[in-house]
């Protein structure tokens, strides 16, 4: 398999450059130059791992032998606490739950990270090579990075986060690892500025001379190759001829990876994206524009985000693989923090794609009414969706996916009905450990020095 970058759709690029390199050198994000097409029939009544396997293969080719890579899936997932690792609920007529949440830190993170570890660590062994790995969190995605690559040999890990601007279980999941390769960095900003900044390291010349860097935030492409495997397992787990999806979304990743999956023959009838007050992805599919707004705190903080990085994966799949229009596009961006598509682009992105915005306090109240009705607690991530879930009636099967653990957010949680969530025997004794984390300030070369004075 060969990708090309969003901004450079004449490049070819291995696998193992896509995994170790995260963002192309000329900004832009890999993509597989083609999708492979799955028979779903072959796949029928297999197990997780087993069509983890035939969803991941095309994509690494024979960059991992099959052994190796059946190896890597099943080490990956047999840890995770759950026998069906990511379970299927119905709640209601053509309604489900998709629970991603049974990995080691709670969240639907963990389903791809703890895999790119693993693959990481494959090839590291065979290459022998020392990496730098830099991602930038609104949450979820910086336990779950620190704990798949904890404590793993020659690899450091730089988490970024927005200074109190996630949750308090959230932080400590990633402050009380005290392993000697994990740098945790308070930035005081927003989770936006945190990503920027990552992107600025990436393209640093200088920094790239001295540490090979490597981003597991989702722009990797292999996060969202590992996403799409939990899509096909939902829809097999069920005897109908089409299934919608419900994805509560910040950053485009994980709805983009069923935009994948339909792509690779998935018969999906709609992608629907909801976002919580911050609403750039709704503003963009509904109207076009793409404008850069202050980030509002809310009970959703994993969703706290005004740039979605991975839209420009269907910028470019919607441009129809214009390289030279994205850099345009996102050029324009860059400079005015602002910019329009034309209709035509815009419909496109609407025959994809149905979006929707969800408040505090209808998050609030989504927690209870399902609660109430059947008996289910949802994190608050996971509520935006159930809200658009829980207001509409489907004449085939729709499944909204569940983001977190609902102890992640007992804030949240108390707030809605008024009940102190046990922990899970996982976060037991969090709030009484050590923390460990620098707070910096908002500035690209502070990030620079810290990591090259602790590499």
């Amino acid at each position: 398999m060969e990708y090309y970058s969003t901004r450079d759709n004449k490049l070819r690029e291995s696998f193992t450059d896509v995994l170790f390199q995260g963002l192309s050198k000329d900004g832009g994000l890999f993509l597989p130059c083609t999708f492979p097409n799955i028979d779903i029939s072959k796949i029928r009544n297999q197990s997780y791992e087993e069509i983890a396997f035939t969803i991941i293969k095309p994509f690494i080719g024979d960059e991992i032998i099959n052994k190796d890579l059946h190896e890597i899936i099943n080490l990956t997932y047999k840890n995770f606490d759950h026998a069906e690792i990511a379970p299927l609920l119905k709640i209601d007529q053509n309604k489900y739950i998709l629970e991603l949440f049974y990995g080691p830190t709670l969240a639907f993170k963990d389903y791809a990270l703890q895999l790119l570890a693993n693959i990481f660590s494959y090839f590291m062994k065979i290459n022998n090579r020392k990496i730098t790995i830099i991602g930038a969190t609104s949450g979820d995605t910086g336990s779950a990075a620190i704990d798949a690559f904890k404590g793993k040999e020659n690899i450091n890990i730089f988490i970024l986060h927005p200074h109190n601007r996630v949750s308090e279980v959230q932080r400590r999941q990633m402050t009380t690892n005290l392993e000697d390769n994990v740098y945790n960095i308070a930035l005081k900003g927003t989770f936006d500025d945190c990503q920027k900044i990552v992107k600025n390291l990436f393209i640093d010349k200088e920094l790239q001379g001295i540490t090979s860097l490597t981003a597991i935030n989702s722009i990797n492409w292999a996060r969202l190759m590992a996403q799409i495997v939990y899509y096909f397992w939902a829809y097999l787990q069920l005897e109908e001829s089409k299934v919608s999806f419900i994805v509560p979304s910040g950053n485009f990743g994980n709805i983009y990876s069923a935009r994948i999956a339909k792509h690779m023959g998935l018969p999906i009838k709609s992608l629907n994206i909801v976002t919580n007050q911050n609403d750039v992805l709704h503003k963009i599919i509904s109207t076009g524009e793409i404008k850069k707004n202050i980030v509002q705190e809310t009970y959703s903080p994993s969703m706290d985000i005004q740039i979605s990085s991975n839209f420009e994966r269907q910028i470019f799949e919607s441009l129809n693989n214009d390289s030279d229009e994205v850099n345009r596009i996102m050029d324009m961006l860059d400079k005015n923090d602002h910019y329009i598509f034309d209709n035509k682009i815009q419909s496109r992105f609407q025959k994809i794609y149905k979006s929707y915005s969800v408040t505090n306090k209808k998050t609030l109240d989504t927690i209870k009414i399902f609660n109430t009705q059947y008996n289910y607690l949802a994190d608050p991530h996971t509520a935006t969706g159930l809200s658009v879930l829980h207001e509409n009636n489907y004449d085939h099967p729709v499944i909204s996916l569940a983001c977190a653990h609902p102890a992640k957010f007992g804030n949240a949680i108390k707030k809605s009905i008024n009940i102190d969530i046990l922990l899970p025997k996982v976060l037991e004794n969090i709030f009484d450990k050590k923390e460990n984390m620098h707070i910096l300030n908002n500035n690209s070369k502070d990030i620079k020095n810290f990591i090259l004075k602790n590499i």
